[in-house]
């Protein structure tokens, strides 16, 4: 029998409130308390920890004097903002996909991708806007998101690749980093970055400019989709919340206040100066650093940067440089039609697998999943992939466990994202491509976007893209004498 002890009860309550009005700490931005068991010193550490994640496995673009100049606003607006005590880090992500995001303690990342799109320091100052608005109404923390966890590694690559998850994201940041924090909070969020731009001496409708590009942006995604009959790719997205004509979005930039043209600060020259040979698309320099191609059998998969990968007599092995893990890919004859999970199956003999997924990548049909219970010699995460005649089998194995579940995921991101690499080879495979860079160039009264993508080898969708690039989708000429992006 168990008896009530009201001294323990009565202690147990005041020991509760005393923690949660410790973590109640006033929020300056939003200029209510924080009702949250979470200090602004916990908040940088575990952005620092998040921050040190993303650059040991992402591509960080390497241009000191674009990345100088992305700092310099950064710091700007962060100095005009509600925390300007807050050390602030200001990274440029090597993607070409549009996309910006913010991790806690103020750690704001936009993408390559997104700044060749921008076309001033205005619009460029309204996505980090955005982003430190984020940080400032500490929106990570309120959802109850900034937390380590096994998702780790798996969600930083969804916010910087914008791509379909992988791996397990339902254990951190799944509500809010990757699907965006709610229409409320992003709301807020532009209703701080207009006040900081306007403190700053930014003029405030460069948000609306940039909601507008962005816009465009998923019109052409939406047209491409259906024409090639695939499904559209979403992204976290800065500003994705917002419709087109967002008539809350207008009310909190006029709210933020209108400068005088003397005070108004675009900057559309100086940017044009800073990104004029900006990488465009897929930066063949830092993307496939570790790519293996097979030109017998026409594949092609991408190992983890460092790896060291080896053609053994019936398997290629990559070894990560500690000999932690491995990922081996065998090849077999294909005998039947069956379906891939059916195969998986039949190469493991066991009934169920644990995470597994269907997969369709490049046109190519396959299955992947985790075995139940892998015994020390078996491999952790298995996959099949079936490309013409041939059974492709990929397995990831964690050689040396160690560092707990959250190490455990890491190493499966790690095969995931190669065993998705695996496609066809490709002529571009065997010739390294040239580096395609932006380029501005004066427009004269014969100059259309057809004409010019005639000559530019930047695939199927030439004059889109350069209309997208100059803010002229889907239709509209450029002017007599205007600057505009080409690309060579």
């Amino acid at each position: 029998m168990h008896y009530f002890n009201k001294h323990y009860f009565r202690s147990m309550v005041i020991g509760t409130l005393i923690a949660a009005t410790a973590g109640c700490a006033f929020n300056p931005a939003t200029n209510r308390p924080d009702l949250v068991l979470m200090s602004e010193e916990k908040e940088i550490e575990i952005g620092r920890e998040m921050h040190q994640k993303l650059v040991d496995s992402t591509p960080v673009y390497e241009d000191p004097v674009l990345t100088a100049y992305v700092d310099h606003v950064g710091q700007k607006i962060a100095n005009a903002s509600d925390r300007p005590e807050l050390k602030y880090h200001f990274t440029i992500i090597d993607s070409q996909d549009i996309n910006a995001f913010a991790l806690p303690g103020g750690y704001i990342y936009i993408n390559r991708g997104l700044l060749t799109y921008l076309h001033s320091e205005a619009e460029m100052a309204a996505v980090l806007a955005h982003e430190i608005g984020h940080v400032t109404a500490r929106h990570a923390v309120r959802q109850k998101t900034a937390a380590t966890g096994a998702g780790v590694a798996s969600v930083l690559s969804v916010l910087v690749t914008g791509s379909g998850v992988v791996g397990d994201v339902a254990n951190l940041w799944s509500t809010a980093a990757v699907k965006g924090y709610g229409r409320d909070m992003e709301l807020e969020a532009d209703r701080f970055g207009a006040q900081y731009m306007y403190n700053a001496g930014y003029d405030p409708q460069a948000m609306i400019n940039v909601i507008a590009l962005l816009k465009d942006q998923e019109t052409f995604s939406r047209r491409r989709a259906r024409i090639e009959g695939k499904k559209q790719q979403t992204y976290h997205g800065v500003f994705s919340s917002h419709p087109r004509n967002d008539i809350r979005l207008q009310e909190v930039v006029q709210a933020a206040g209108e400068l005088s043209e003397g005070d108004k600060s675009t900057k559309v020259e100086y940017y044009r100066e800073k990104t004029d040979g900006l990488v465009y698309g897929q930066n063949a320099q830092q993307s496939d650093k570790n790519r293996y191609n097979h030109k017998r059998l026409g594949f092609s998969l991408l190992f983890p940067d460092g790896w060291e990968v080896s053609n053994e007599r019936s398997a290629i092995v990559g070894t990560a440089p500690d000999g932690s893990a491995s990922i081996t890919l065998k090849v077999e004859q294909r005998e039947n039609n069956q379906p891939a999970d059916m195969t998986l199956r039949e190469v493991y003999d066991v009934r169920e697998l644990e995470q597994d997924e269907a997969l369709n990548q490049y046109r190519l049909t396959g299955h992947t999943g985790k075995l139940p219970a892998a015994g020390e010699a078996d491999p952790d995460r298995v996959a099949v992939i079936y490309y013409g005649s041939r059974l492709y089998i990929l397995e990831g194995k964690v050689r040396q466990p160690g560092g707990g579940a959250e190490k455990l995921n890491e190493y499966d991101n790690l095969f995931l994202t190669s065993i998705r690499s695996f496609r066809p080879l490709r002529r571009s495979d065997i010739i390294q491509p040239d580096i395609k860079r932006v380029r501005y160039v004066r427009a004269n009264n014969k100059t259309t976007f057809a004409a010019l993508a005639r000559h530019m080898e930047i695939g199927e969708y030439a004059e889109e893209q350069l209309r997208l690039l100059n803010g002229y989708y889907p239709r509209g000429e450029p002017k007599d004498g205007e600057w505009i992006k080409i690309v060579q």
